[in-house]
């Protein structure tokens, strides 16, 4: 493929988009801010292509075709391409800051995507010289894996620019949906409650394990605590804070206080070895 594809933010989201992408053809550049990032990115990247090679779903070459395609930088010169997918921190000021200082090296044709899981796309557009060529492109954890991705429009958004990314997500084996700049957008707007009624559960005593268990077995294939430690417990407080903030605060979306003290101690899951299960 001719299309050039630059992922900002090498932790686990955007190391997994830059994969993901490379998998099925495409010329990346992955950048972060942070070397060491960078590094760490690059190991991972290919410890995941030797599974892959392990299991039989790759070979030797392909490995090494995709593993060619990628190029890491923590330079934002080296950030020029068709498409520039941000994953972030989840703080509007980070984003808007990244966004601005791209456009400055790419031209009014590249396409800015963001994956946030819940900060409006039309508040990152607003600042933008070209906000007809924002829009959000969201991922799930792990991204090599899950199938959805959410297209995000805002009022700005060409449809060019939409259908541009509903076939990039379907060229990647993805399954898109379109759905209107939003708090929380679809997914994380309904899957609220299954976060925050578990954790309610927990506070009034119920141990998680037996929450986790009694949901798998209800058809869930991951608990909501196991799920936290997966995704992240502070990308996910972070977006039902966002999400509550931006609803008018309802009672019944208020962020955990639990959650909050387990990010406050960096017991944020699988990715500091801690969360609500231990992973050491």
């Amino acid at each position: 493929m001719n299309q050039k594809i630059v992922v900002c933010g090498a932790g686990t989201m955007g190391r997994s988009i830059a994969q993901l992408a490379a998998q099925n053809g495409y010329s990346v550049v992955l950048y972060d801010l942070q070397a060491n990032a960078v590094q760490t990115a690059q190991l991972m990247i290919g410890e995941d292509l030797e599974r892959l090679v392990a299991k039989g779903k790759l070979n030797g070459q392909e490995k090494d075709q995709i593993t060619s395609r990628i190029t890491y930088t923590t330079n934002t010169a080296d950030c020029t391409g068709d498409l520039i997918i941000e994953a972030v921190v989840e703080i509007l000021e980070v984003k808007v800051e990244l966004f601005q200082c791209l456009q400055k090296h790419n031209p009014p044709s590249t396409i800015l995507a963001s994956n946030t899981s819940s900060i409006s796309i039309a508040s990152i557009a607003n600042e933008l010289e070209h906000p007809e060529r924002v829009a959000g492109l969201h991922f799930f954890n792990p991204a090599t894996i899950m199938k959805l991705v959410e297209v995000v429009k805002t009022e700005h958004t060409s449809p060019q620019v939409t259908d541009y990314l509903m076939n990039f997500a379907r060229s990647l084996q993805k399954t898109p949906v379109l759905c209107r700049d939003a708090p929380g957008f679809i997914v994380n707007h309904a899957a609220r409650p299954y976060y925050l009624e578990s954790l309610y559960l927990h506070k009034k005593g119920v141990p998680l394990e037996m929450i986790d268990e009694l949901l798998e077995q209800s058809g869930f294939k991951m608990g909501p605590f196991r799920l936290l430690d997966l995704i992240g417990n502070d990308i996910n407080y972070a977006v039902s804070d966002i999400v509550y903030q931006q609803l008018g605060k309802p009672n019944r979306l208020q962020p955990s206080l639990i959650q909050k003290a387990m990010v406050e101690k960096g017991h944020l899951g699988r990715k500091t070895g801690k969360g609500f299960y231990d992973y050491k």
